[in-house]
């Protein structure tokens, strides 16, 4: 089965650059992301996605991007295990 996402947006704020304690960079950020339809009043609306970029992207999207910029870029989208009704595991499709 896979697993891809690609998107492009806009950031909604300015990327959080941080380290963790092994000094291995992480960056979190939000993509807004426009659907290719619009609603019933004509408008069309957007899809904020939470980004977290680790390493070298991490570092190069902290310092080249701020908010409202565009970005585009793909990814592993995690598959968030989920207990059924009868608490067995269920996946998110």
């Amino acid at each position: 089965m896979f697993n891809k996402a690609i998107l492009i947006g806009r950031l909604t704020s300015e990327p959080e650059l941080k380290t963790t304690q092994s000094g291995t960079y992480v960056c979190s950020l939000t993509l807004a992301v426009d659907r290719r339809f619009k609603d019933q009043s004509g408008e069309r609306k957007a899809d904020f996605i939470n980004i977290v970029a680790w390493r070298q992207a991490a570092e190069f999207v902290s310092r080249y991007f701020g908010k409202g910029d565009p970005l585009g870029g793909g990814g592993e989208h995690p598959d968030p295990a989920v207990r059924g009704p009868a608490g067995e595991q269920a996946h998110c499709r």
